[in-house]
């Protein structure tokens, strides 16, 4: 197993997303910066979906030329489809996110589409945004529970994942609604790293019920290295009903340095961060 751990901070997209307050465009450029700063390798910005769908998110075209990026960062934002990588290249993104559900009520629920015809769609994303020389994640939201369906079979979760990692160089896996346990994640882990390459795997896990961080040993034992937080514990999904608690980064990074893993991440800088968001959700 690798001796270093790689954190995807996706506090201002994910987070902020599910947020009532609205904030100015400068505060959330500030908010990023501050992360990358903290050392955190990815730091997801924003999202290029319909600003109705999303109003707290509508300023993404503004924001991603706002931003001063580190060197060595990425800063990828979501797509829903071709016009969302439309307006992000205009922008100057130049790393994207695409977002499929493992659960068929989920996704006609989420994005109006069947789980297929959202595949096909974000694959023709994928190839144009790949020959551009973008990196491109690609999600799997409701892995491992639907709000709608209850259990998600694992064989469906594999199906999703693996289509996605045809065109992905990495594919998240997400417990959307917090109701994973360490047999959930290591059931449907185990069958993801037979198929894929475990390091082009990451755990997208909340913390709803608590068990995050037993959630992320159980795919830390199966060789997944790579883990989504939001920053000061911000957010969940607009569209899951009792999805509010994505793992906090710091409680995040904290577990890993406990484990001797590397992250290159300065939890003092971090901890700066979490704490500024606090207070400017506060004041608006």
């Amino acid at each position: 197993m690798s001796d270093r751990a790689t954190v995807v901070e996706v506090g201002p997209r994910d987070g902020l997303q599910n947020e009532r307050e609205i904030l100015p465009t400068g505060i959330k450029a500030r908010f990023v910066e501050m992360l990358a700063e903290s050392g955190l390798p990815v730091v997801e910005v924003t999202s290029f979906v319909s600003p109705k769908a999303v109003p707290q998110l509508a300023d993404a075209d503004h924001l991603i030329p706002m931003i001063r990026r580190r060197t060595g960062v990425r800063y990828p934002v979501l797509v829903p489809n071709m016009r969302g990588l439309e307006r992000a290249r205009a922008a100057g993104a130049d790393a994207i996110a695409v977002f499929a559900a493992a659960s068929e009520t989920f996704s006609r629920r989420n994005i109006g589409m069947s789980i297929d015809d959202s595949l096909r769609g974000y694959a023709d994303v994928a190839e144009v945004a790949r020959g551009e020389g973008m990196w491109v994640r690609g999600y799997v939201s409701t892995a491992f529970g639907c709000p709608y369906e209850g259990d998600v079979p694992a064989a469906q979760v594999e199906r999703v994942a693996a289509a996605l990692a045809e065109w992905c160089d990495q594919v998240s896996i997400g417990d959307t609604i917090g109701v994973a346990t360490p047999s959930d994640i290591s059931a449907v882990v185990v069958r993801l790293v037979d198929r894929l390459a475990a390091d082009r795997l990451a755990l997208h896990l909340h913390d709803t019920r608590g068990r995050a961080i037993e959630n992320a040993a159980a795919g830390l034992a199966l060789g997944i290295t790579s883990f989504d937080g939001s920053a000061a514990g911000l957010g969940g999904c607009p569209f899951a009903p009792g999805a509010p608690g994505n793992l906090a980064t710091e409680t995040l990074v904290e577990w890993l340095h406990r484990e001797g893993l590397e992250t290159g991440i300065d939890e003092g800088a971090l901890a700066e961060a979490a704490s500024f968001i606090r207070s400017q959700l506060l004041l608006y």
